[in-house]
């Protein structure tokens, strides 16, 4: 058996297993191992069996007293039972159908276990279904909890987990002498302890290796992606065309001194004989997409062609439309091109586009796809950098030969972080809002004043105004007890806001749905628009003027920010009113923050401080980049020692650096997780 092997050669994984473990992009046995608990739950040990009632779910520590033959009852099942003793009580422990488990056991050695608990008619009590746990040291045991599909329970995963872990040796991949260096453990004692830790203290060295396997791996990737630019750095010395003077008397508004600086820098940049690979960093409404139009005005109007992609269809489409619009006096050929665009019309968009017939194309990903051609591409833009990451940069270098590429940001990081994360580009900045910008008022609420909260939209929306309201999740999970879009939705027709139209956005709507609501919205037809964090990157409608977000405890604070920066981009004064309890230290500096602010430069820094490190026991997948416990923003300590390393093999001469250099990028073209990389 091979570790890249189908996950039905595993040992206990049947054809509907394995079908279950596909829906969470489990395909092999690699992939098993790789699939991280998202969170772990401690348990108490200090409780008695004696104590406890019938279908309780408890943990406690015991000793094994003996080991039962297994009996095969009707039916073909098979109990496997185990004589247990608390320090009190003598009991028995029971399975079904799990003969294996009891190679866990040894008598006369004691364990912690967790079951529920079976009153017997005779009133004596049987563990059921125990699992074995760690334990730290204060005595709590520690319980990895997984995100699942239905069918699949965190007993039988970790089942799986565990026969998968016992069929192999995890290699290490890194030097030693970068393991001793920061004390880092053994990647196979990390994965091992990542899936059942005895310890936290086990637990965090499991989970910093990994964050720092993760980082090292993604550093050399934007250092080997930079290698490759400057091998071919053959750029066009653009020339500043004459018409740009013509551009400016024709904006709306007059650029503020942050803007200009930056059109000088990425104008200036342009010039040289080197492709430019450049990022444009401001706040939410600092101006960013007026700095890539005269940029993009510049390239066209020295005959080359423009690309600006946006993450989402709605923004594309917004982009698409101000760019007509600003642009209507110049002879500038705009297409747009998305995956919503008919066949028809994409063949002729492509057509036109490698005939050197259209002078910008606007759209989303679908502009990366290997047979977009174009006839003499100058320039490409994308707006929202962090919605597309290393990878789909990747494929833009791949497709240019001497483009230059300007990447926008509207995530505001500090430089430090940046410079690890987009170490392939340089930054410009946007650091000042445009004047007529308006400071939006927020407020926090505790959930008890809700009611209020919706009082104060009803106001506005009696004024002619709208409305945003956000909400985390989508479908209802009873153990958050969080407000589904729908569920909401539903509530607030009925009481709060009845009479004024109400529609819902969430994220697996078909992106024709999504459009036609937020064109509906755009044209006044909908009041209120209740959304999970798809408006986070949207349209710009002026006349909405009040943002709130329920439970926004359970969001970061540059998310907050970002989903703020929805409204205040009218004339109108604009609100934005969190609704959270302050029931941890987090959340109270969070709450406290967004309301003293509206600075998203402050706000990075403050999440920083306030996220520090990432806490070791709220560990979540994070999909961003393919890191799965990696968090650059909480990781910053990691990121910034792993990106050193890794800028150190980049430059080295010496044989096993440039093989494990090598080892790595290869692995990584086919290979996306950036954790087991040879």
């Amino acid at each position: 058996m091979n570790i890249s092997d189908n996950i039905e050669n595993l040992k206990g994984v049947g054809k509907k297993t394995a079908q279950l473990l596909n829906k969470l992009n489990i395909k092999t046995i690699l992939d098993l191992i790789l699939y991280f608990p998202t969170d772990y739950e401690t348990l108490s040990l200090n409780k008695k069996i004696s104590n406890c009632e019938d279908k309780e779910k408890i943990s406690l520590e015991c000793l094994v007293e003996s080991i039962n033959k297994d009996i095969r009852v009707k039916g073909n099942m098979i109990i496997s039972s185990i004589v247990l003793n608390d320090g009190e009580t003598t009991f028995i422990a029971k399975w079904f159908n799990q003969p294996y488990i009891k190679k866990g056991f040894l008598v006369n050695n004691s364990y912690n276990l967790s079951g529920t608990i079976k009153i017997q008619k005779n009133g004596s009590r049987v563990l059921m279904n125990a699992k074995i746990l760690g334990r730290d040291k204060s005595g709590n045991s520690i319980s990895p909890k997984y995100q699942l599909t239905k069918g699949l329970t965190n007993n039988f995963f970790y089942k799986y987990t565990n026969e998968a872990l016992n069929s192999f040796v995890i290699n290490e991949n890194l030097p030693q002498e970068l393991l001793s260096k920061f004390s880092l453990c053994s990647l196979d004692f990390a994965i091992r302890k990542i899936h059942k830790p005895d310890t936290k203290e086990e637990l965090k060295l499991a989970t910093d290796r990994l964050k720092f396997q993760e980082l090292f791996a993604y550093s050399i990737k934007i250092g080997v992606m930079k290698e490759k630019r400057l091998l071919n750095n053959q750029g066009i010395p653009f020339k500043i065309a004459p018409e740009l003077i013509n551009l400016k008397e024709k904006l709306p508004f007059q650029l503020t001194e942050a803007q200009s600086k930056a059109v000088r820098e990425i104008l200036i940049d342009s010039k040289k004989p080197v492709a430019m690979n450049r990022l444009l960093q401001g706040d939410v409404g600092s101006g960013k997409t007026v700095v890539a139009l005269i940029v993009i005005f510049n390239a066209i109007f020295n005959g080359y062609q423009a690309v600006m992609m946006a993450p989402t269809e709605i923004l594309a489409k917004q982009h698409y439309l101000d760019f007509i619009e600003i642009l209507k006096d110049f002879s500038v050929r705009i297409a747009f091109l998305a995956s919503s665009t008919s066949n028809k019309e994409k063949i002729s968009i492509k057509e036109k586009l490698k005939a050197g017939e259209l002078d910008l194309v606007i759209g989303t990903h679908a502009l990366i796809e290997d047979n977009v051609e174009f006839e003499n591409l100058g320039i490409i833009v994308t707006d929202e950098q962090h919605r597309f990451g290393v990878n789909q940069r990747a494929r833009l270098y791949n497709k240019r030969v001497n483009t230059d590429v300007l990447v926008m940001s509207a995530t505001p990081i500090p430089r430090t972080l940046s410079l690890c994360l987009y170490g392939d580009l340089d930054v410009s900045i946007i650091d000042k809002l445009p004047p007529g910008r308006k400071k939006i008022d927020t407020f926090w609420f505790s959930k008890k004043e809700k009611g209020k909260v919706y009082d104060l939209l009803s106001m506005e929306l009696k004024e002619g105004r709208q409305g945003y309201v956000v909400c985390p999740l989508v479908e209802e999970n009873e153990t958050m007890e969080l407000n589904s879009v729908q569920q909401l939705s539903e509530e607030l027709r009925s009481n709060n806001l009845k009479g004024f139209v109400i529609e819902s956005l969430y994220g697996k709507m078909k992106q024709k749905e999504k459009d036609a609501i937020m064109e509906r919205f755009k044209n006044k037809e909908i009041d209120v628009l209740v959304s999970t964090t798809v408006i986070e990157v949207g349209v710009n409608v002026p006349n909405s003027t009040v943002m709130i977000i329920e439970d926004a405890e359970r969001f970061g604070l540059s998310q907050l920010h970002q989903l703020r920066g929805r409204v205040g981009r009218g004339k109108y004064k604009s609100y934005c009113y969190l609704i959270a309890d302050g029931k941890s230290q987090v959340t109270k500096q969070r709450m406290e923050t967004m309301v003293k602010s509206n600075d998203g430069f402050y706000i990075a820094e403050q999440d920083l401080k306030i996220r520090g490190s990432g806490q070791v026991f709220g560990i979540k997948q994070h999909g961003d980049e393919n890191f799965m416990l990696a968090n650059p923003i909480d990781d910053m300590k990691i990121l910034i020692c792993a990106s050193e390393e890794a800028k150190k093999i980049m430059k080295s001469a010496k044989e096993e650096d440039i093989l494990l250099k090598t080892s790595i990028a290869q692995r990584l073209e086919s290979e996306k997780k950036l954790i087991c990389f040879n």
